[in-house]
C-alpha cells in the first residue's frame, strides 16, 4: 500500500500525517517536541503507523517546519510557508488569506485561486502575538493554558493591554491585578493583543483561514479576528496539524510527477 507521511516539528510541538493515494488521512500525531526532535519524529511515526495499522514504511516522507532537517526519515523537506499553503489549499480549493499563529511566530500567507502563493509576511522578531506569549501571560497568572480560552470567553469586558512587548506585558498584567481587575477580562485584553498583532502584519483580503496549536485551543481568538476584520474566519478540522498535512500532500505530488515522468 502507498500512503505518505507528513512531519511538522515545530518548537512547541510536533506533529505527523499519514495520508493515502486519495489525500485521505489514515493518522494523525501531535506531542511536545522536547529537545530531541529526531527522536521524537521517529516515535511519531512509530505511534501513527500502529494508529493506521501499517508495517512497512511511508512511500515518501516531507518534512517541514522549525526542525525539519532533524527527521532522519525524511526524503524531502519544505517550509512552514509552502506546507501551510498547501494543506490550507486542499481545505478551500480557492483563493485565500492564511494565518498562522505558531509557538514562536506568526505568518499570513496569501494564495490565489491556483494555490500560488502570491505573498506572505511573517512575524520572527517579537514573541508578541505568538505562543509563547499566551504561555507567559498563563504562568504570570499562575492559569494553565489550558483555562485561558473559557475565561475569555466568560467575559465581554477587556482589560486593554498597551505594552507590544512580551516582557513589558507580564509588568503590565502585574500592574492590572494589583488594582484589582478581573482575571477574566487580562486574558480577553491578552488575546485581543495577540489578534492585533495578526492584523498589523498585513491586510487580510478575500476568504481567511486560521491555522496553527493556538488557534486549536483558543477557538476565541478566531471569534475576536472575525470580529475584528467583519467577517468570518474558516478553521480546519485540525488546524495544528495543517502544517504536517500539507507536507504529507507535497510528498504524495512529488511521488506522483515522478511517476508520471
Amino acid at each position: 500500500m502507498k500512503y505518505y507521511c507528513g512531519v511538522d516539528i515545530g518548537a512547541s510541538a510536533t506533529k505527523l500525517v499519514l495520508i493515502d493515494e486519495a489525500a485521505r488521512v489514515l493518522a494523525q500525531v501531535v506531542t511536545h517536541s522536547g529537545v530531541d526532535y529526531s527522536g521524537t519524529a521517529k516515535q511519531c511515526l512509530v505511534e501513527a503507523k500502529l494508529s493506521a495499522g501499517l508495517n512497512d514504511a511511508p512511500t515518501m516522507t516531507v518534512s517541514t517546519g522549525y526542525g525539519r532537517s532533524n527527521v532522519d526519515f525524511s526524503d524531502e523537506t519544505r517550509t512552514e510557508i509552502h506546507c501551510h499553503g498547501v494543506g490550507c489549499y486542499h481545505h478551500t480549493g480557492r483563493a485565500v488569506s492564511i494565518v498562522d499563529i505558531g509557538g514562536q511566530d506568526n505568518k499570513v500567507i496569501h494564495l490565489d485561486d491556483d494555490g500560488k502563493r502570491r505573498e506572505f509576511k511573517m512575524n520572527r522578531k517579537c514573541a508578541a502575538g505568538t505562543g509563547a506569549f499566551i504561555e507567559e501571560i498563563a504562568m504570570r497568572l499562575n492559569l494553565g493554558v489550558e483555562e485561558l480560552d473559557s475565561l475569555a470567553a466568560g467575559t465581554d469586558k477587556p482589560v486593554p493591554l498597551g505594552s507590544f512587548c512580551t516582557v513589558f506585558a507580564k509588568t503590565e498584567i502585574l500592574s492590572h491585578l494589583r488594582q484589582g481587575e478581573p482575571v477574566a477580562g487580562i486574558v480577553r485584553g491578552a488575546f485581543i493583543s495577540v489578534v492585533d498583532r495578526i492584523v498589523e502584519m498585513d491586510p487580510l483580503d478575500g476568504l481567511v483561514m486560521a491555522t496553527g496549536g493556538v488557534v486549536a485551543h483558543n477557538p476565541v481568538i478566531v471569534e475576536i479576528l472575525a470580529e475584528r476584520i467583519g467577517r468570518e474566519v474558516l478553521v480546519p478540522d485540525s488546524p495544528q496539524l495543517t502544517g504536517a498535512l500539507g507536507a504529507a500532500l507535497t510528498a504524495r505530488s512529488i511521488t506522483e510527477k515522478s511517476c508520471n515522468k
